[in-house]
């Protein structure tokens, strides 16, 4: 299981998405997903809902949002791997915040 991010111009398309790409992550998969995977959907805040096996997007409001969570779990988190996994997604979700009208989209497997 792993994720891997997108961060896009616009809302991407699978088949074009290519057309969109700003920058990608693709080296933290792994931990990512376990560093998300503590997370409780009913409980937490953008990044809960975060689906590990399919597509999430996250517009530039909903990225604004959850770099605030990301901050409280990179102070909770003692596993080097998955701290430099949330650090990565981190800088993304602020790529994503002051872009406007673009997408990170977290590729779950």
């Amino acid at each position: 299981m792993g994720i891997e991010l997108e961060l896009h111009s616009g809302r991407p398309r699978k088949g074009s998405s290519r057309a969109t790409l700003l920058r990608g992550s693709y080296a933290h998969g792994d931990a990512l997903a376990r560093a998300l995977s503590a997370l409780d959907r009913n409980r937490s805040g953008k990044l809960g809902w975060v689906d590990p096996y399919g597509d999430t997007f996250f517009n530039e409001q909903e990225a604004e949002v959850a770099r605030q969570e990301v901050a409280a779990l990179v102070r909770e988190c003692s596993d080097e791997r998955q701290r430099a996994a949330l650090l990565d997604l981190d800088r993304l979700l602020e790529a994503c915040a002051a872009t406007p009208g673009s997408y990170l989209w977290f590729m779950g497997d």
